[in-house]
């Protein structure tokens, strides 16, 4: 098994995944790798740890979800691994609900969510997402 964390998806693969058929609310698994230090464009806050800069945008992206009739499952702090085996563990799992595709893309492009995505790329090294879908659930 191969495993990549990216910050963001290739265009192919953000046009395949925004292009599918809409079938209903998901939820997006995050599996999350900090930086050590944030590295913010400006320069700015160069004692912020890359976790610090990252829970900036976990605090502001709640909204960002809300008002696209999503919400925030849930997030912690990964602390140790007890099956399986990975070169380096994650950092922090989170989960959000989306009520579709249209509705996640709505938010990453809106004014809103651009303005707090700065605290997301100085934190962040990189990222696996997995959408999934409830058991029983249509589509």
């Amino acid at each position: 098994m191969i495993v990549t964390n990216e910050v963001f998806p290739t265009p192919e693969r953000a046009q395949a995944f925004f292009s599918a058929e809409e079938d209903g609310p998901f939820c997006m698994v995050n599996l999350l790798k900090f930086k050590e230090k944030a590295t913010y464009p400006d320069g700015s806050d160069p004692d912020l740890s890359g976790r610090e800069a990252y829970l900036r945008y976990g605090a502001a992206v709640m909204g960002c979800l809300a008002k696209v009739g999503g919400k925030a499952h849930f997030s912690a702090q990964v602390t140790e691994l007890l099956l399986g085996e990975v070169e380096d563990v994650w950092d922090m799992v989170a989960i959000a609900e989306y009520p579709s595709r249209a509705a996640m893309m709505a938010m990453v492009q809106s004014p809103e969510y651009q303005a707090i995505e700065v605290h997301r790329l100085a934190g962040l090294a990189g990222q696996l997402n997995i959408r999934t879908k409830l058991m029983g659930a249509p589509g």
